[in-house]
């Protein structure tokens, strides 16, 4: 993927809000987070949960099976028990709008 692809608005997503979504037959979730939009893969890495379902805790989404977290900014896995990050997506937003260019698997 190479180019970026409208997403959401930016009314979707509210300050400490999160979207899950999918872009281009892909699931993520789109976080704001002091200002800034983040945008990681909707999937644990340590069992495939949706990491969506779950509740974000200082800039980190909690996985609701098992508790791994995974830092937005980066998509590493945070906490145990996930040793491997998730695919973290570039964030533009352009006027209302939040656009997202997808990372290669």
């Amino acid at each position: 993927m190479s180019d970026f692809l409208a997403a959401a608005k930016v009314a979707d997503v509210p300050e400490g809000g999160k979207l899950c979504l999918e872009v281009d037959d892909r699931f993520v979730v789109i976080v704001h987070l002091d200002g800034q939009y983040y945008c990681v893969d909707d999937v644990c890495t340590h069992d495939g949960g949706p990491l969506g379902d779950g509740e974000l805790d200082e800039g980190c989404l909690v996985c609701p099976r098992h508790g791994a977290k995974f830092d937005v900014r980066t998509g590493e896995a945070a906490e145990m028990p996930a040793t491997e990050p998730t695919a973290r997506h570039e964030v533009k937003v352009e006027g209302d709008e939040i656009l997202v260019k997808l990372a290669d698997d």
